[in-house]
């Protein structure tokens, strides 16, 4: 498996080996000794999340406070989309920084979202499907967002689609009146 730190050095991409003959091609695609080794902790998933979206949905941008806080680790299996993690840590010298990242069914990157960032994605296919295992639980009462169109953001969603969005996503606010970690 290829590891890239990415510009927010918690931010892992972690691309496993494809190997292809005539029959077709098989890949691991997760190995605990090796997300561990990358990211320098014993991570434990309590959760796997499985959506399938048309194209332009926008799923996002989502976290969870403390206790319930959730690290992430995002693939997608069918189609593509362009994810974001935004740093919504108060304390952190990288608050309100992101990463964005195309995941596609033929790139087979994985994107590790840690505890602390908030987590979205746009559909850029339609059936895209995108599964991702969770360090926590879902709890509702600890659920929280952020505008996908923060201009204080300004991320890079792709301009040549138009978002769908959830009516809790639309209602989001902006990450600066956002409750958000206190805490590293």
């Amino acid at each position: 498996m290829h590891i890239d730190r990415l510009r927010l050095p918690e931010i892992v991409r972690l691309t496993p080996r494809r190997f292809g003959d005539d029959r077709g091609w098989f890949s691991e695609t997760y190995n605990q000794r090796v997300v561990d080794h990358a990211l320098g902790a014993e991570v434990r998933f309590v959760q796997d999340n499985h959506s399938r979206s048309a194209k332009g949905v926008l799923r996002g941008l989502h976290y969870q406070l403390p206790p319930h806080a959730q690290g992430k680790l995002v693939r997608v299996l069918r189609g593509a989309v362009m994810d974001v993690a935004v740093d919504v840590r108060r304390r952190s010298a990288s608050f309100g920084q992101w990463v964005a990242v195309e995941l596609t069914e033929d790139n087979q990157a994985q994107l590790w979202i840690p505890p602390g960032f908030a987590h979205g994605f746009l559909s850029l296919a339609d059936g895209t499907e995108v599964l991702y295992k969770t360090t926590d639980f879902w709890a509702p009462a600890a659920e929280r967002a952020i505008r996908w169109d923060d201009p204080e953001l300004a991320l890079p969603w792709p301009k040549d689609i138009t978002p769908r969005l959830a009516p809790k996503d639309a209602a989001a606010p902006p990450l600066a009146s956002a409750e958000v970690f206190n805490e590293l």
